[in-house]
């Protein structure tokens, strides 16, 4: 008798860890995701050590979607299209095991340039204004200091972005590029700090998007080591839990 029950305990055990699993491969694959900020190229909206989460809805589904990319099938089912602004999680296209995350600029038929650090969408200069200087003090080997902008994109959105300056090799003077059908072109919010669309990530193709990133749930520093315990609420950055992202 006792072992019959034994038997059918484990049972149970087993199929609440099945259900478990499941609901959670169908949360992370269909509603919400989280994600991490490894690094410093999404200064000053996004900083390293925020976690968010990304929604997986908001431009329909690729194979992407789903947990190591496990489902293959091509293109989008219920597809929506990116808009300027959005904050967008996606697979790096020459290289579909890593994530990144950045900002979309540009839409499909824009032209793109960057000339002395000024960004120009359809031969038109971005408006932006000066903030003020933006130091980095954190997960970097010295302290940094930028200059913060806030910049209009064509929808009238405004964002923040950062600068070291306007003459940077590489990213400050770009060739004017058109970007093609069913692809974004993005960059990061560090404009001088960041891999992007200017560089080896490209055009990004509709099917690489993961999802949109919405909210912070959680951020920390690293002034506090896990060997301290008492000082990991110290390195909480409280003021940005569930702060929306734009």
């Amino acid at each position: 008798m006792k072992e019959k029950k034994k038997d059918e305990s484990f049972k149970e055990t087993v199929k609440t860890v099945v259900y478990a699993v499941v609901i959670a491969v169908i949360i992370r694959s269909f509603l919400i995701e989280p994600f991490r900020i490894p690094s410093g190229s999404m200064y000053p909206t996004l900083e390293v050590g925020d976690y968010l989460f990304v929604s997986k809805y908001t431009y329909g589904y690729s194979r992407h979607s789903f947990p190591a990319s496990l489902i293959p099938f091509d293109g989008r089912l219920w597809e929506s299209a990116p808009q300027y602004g959005d904050i967008v999680v996606f697979k790096f296209p020459s290289d579909n095991n890593k994530d990144y995350i950045k900002r979309v600029v540009a839409l499909p038929g824009d032209t793109v340039e960057v000339k002395q650090g000024r960004l120009y969408i359809n031969d038109k200069m971005l408006d932006r204004i000066e903030i003020g200087p933006y130091k980095v003090t954190e997960y970097v080997n010295k302290p940094e200091t930028y200059t913060e902008y806030e910049e209009t994109l064509p929808n009238g959105l405004k964002h923040h972005i950062i600068e070291v300056s306007d003459f940077e090799p590489v990213v400050d003077n770009t060739t004017k590029v058109v970007v093609p059908e069913r692809h974004v072109f993005v960059m990061g919010d560090n404009r001088d700090r960041s891999d992007d669309s200017r560089i080896s990530v490209g055009f990004v193709p509709y099917e690489n998007l993961i999802g949109k990133a919405r909210f912070l749930f959680f951020s920390h520093n690293d002034q506090g080591a896990w060997y301290k315990p008492w000082t990991w609420p110290q390195s909480i950055r409280w003021r940005k839990f569930f702060k929306s992202l734009t």
